[in-house]
């Protein structure tokens, strides 16, 4: 083996595609909920890997069964199927509404498969000119140029060309909005039942439930994009075992591999039926060596310990903040569900939550962004509660010291 070579924060600069900014610092071991740099220093991690380390770094369940799945088969062609993927697709189907599971590499990938499939649908049930595709202003799907263009936030999908068609989107959290656009053309309405990336924004139960009954109305399909509210992050393991709906087509990433690369789309036998053999497919799709890692996970999460701690947690979380802002006024709120929270900025401190997540960083915690009004929280779900109490410390210390900066401007 060639001896290991020296690299750093300009090494990125050098040899990397410029689409990403990442700080100066590289983490280079992680256990639990703290990560160390290459100089030692730890870091408490308040952002999962946005919303993907559920069980947090090097989880006992996700190391063993990697290390033995890794010591038996990494790879078959689709033209096989293999034991991991069969077992974990069986545990996913008997606890959600899903008869039907199609494997996918990542979130943007399990919503592509998605989306073909409600056109196929659509298709092969109603025939031609029901194609309409519709979803919400600051939503978040993905980046492939289907899905980022299927997300309602333009600034990720210009620039690159004539945009895929047939797309609509219309306000989150207004029922009108939607209604008015709405026809026997959709085919779909994708959703994320609380926004992330668009500013940690629940849907509310009403309105959830009224698009559910939009789409029976119009005979189109309701897709439930739950990459980042799934796998435990809400307190249930899918988000939509709370609004008192259910979808047709359900997605699920992020914290499904616990942070192994797997995407999955979920749905029933008859709308499955529709993705014939040949209709779509992906190399990597139902790996053993994830789905192996993913049913580690699931046996963890999916128990009433994990999820009800999960809710536990958000408490702590919330007082915690809550506490903070009585000292320095920087929060308009904080809103969310379960461990994916968001505290949404007053003013003066609007368009700053970069300035906190570096503040943070600098204090020894790792927090996330949701835009650039809003301070995010992923943790993993099985944070100690020694961890949240030492972490909000130090982002106490980080607020104390944008508050300090911003009144220095004044």
């Amino acid at each position: 083996m060639s001896d290991v070579m020296p690299v750093n924060r300009a090494v990125f600069d050098e040899v990397m595609v410029p689409n990403y900014n990442p700080a100066a610092m590289i983490p280079v071991r992680g256990e639990g909920s703290r990560v160390w740099d290459q100089e030692g220093r730890e870091y408490i991690d308040f952002a999962g890997g946005i919303a993907v380390s559920c069980l947090g770094h090097c989880h006992p369940a996700m190391v063993n069964a990697l290390t033995e799945q890794a010591n038996k088969l990494w790879h078959l062609s689709n033209v096989l199927t293999n034991e991991p993927a069969l077992r974990l697709a069986t545990k996913l189907t008997q606890a959600t509404f899903a008869d039907r599971v199609y494997y996918a590499n990542s979130g943007a990938e399990a919503n592509e498969a998605a989306l073909k499939l409600a056109r196929r649908w659509a298709l092969d049930v109603h025939g031609e000119g029901k194609d309409q595709i519709i979803a919400f202003h600051k939503g978040f799907h993905g980046r492939t140029f289907f899905t980022v263009t299927v997300g309602g936030q333009p600034a990720y999908s210009d620039g690159f060309g004539p945009k895929p068609g047939g797309i609509e989107h219309v306000a989150f959290n207004d029922l009108a909005s939607l209604e008015a656009v709405m026809s026997e053309k959709t085919c779909a309405v994708m959703i994320e039942p609380l926004q992330g990336e668009g500013g940690v924004v629940p849907g509310t139960k009403d309105f959830l439930a009224g698009v559910r009954a939009l789409c029976d109305k119009h005979n189109a399909l309701l897709i439930f994009d739950e990459v980042q509210t799934g796998f435990g992050r809400t307190g249930t393991l899918y988000a939509y075992e709370q609004t008192g709906i259910t979808p047709d087509i359900l997605t699920t990433a992020k914290a499904l591999g616990g942070g192994f690369p797997i995407g999955a789309m979920l749905t029933t036998a008859n709308i499955a039926a529709h993705l014939k053999a040949g209709t779509h497919g992906s190399t990597y799709g139902g790996n053993p060596l994830g789905c192996s890692v993913a049913e580690a996970v699931m046996d963890v999460v999916n128990t009433p310990e994990v999820l009800n701690g999960v809710k536990a947690r958000e408490a702590l979380f919330k007082a915690a903040l809550e506490k903070i802002n009585e000292k320095f006024h920087v929060f308009e709120e904080v809103r969310g569900q379960g461990l994916l929270l968001g505290a949404a900025l007053a003013e003066p401190y609007k368009g700053k939550a970069r300035d906190f997540l570096l503040a943070a960083a600098d204090e020894g915690l790792m927090v996330l962004i949701a835009g650039a009004d809003v301070v995010r929280f992923t943790p993993s779900l099985v944070i100690p509660e020694v961890d949240i109490a030492q972490g909000m410390a130090r982002f106490e210390k980080a607020v104390e010291r944008v508050v300090a900066a911003v009144a220095s401007k004044d």
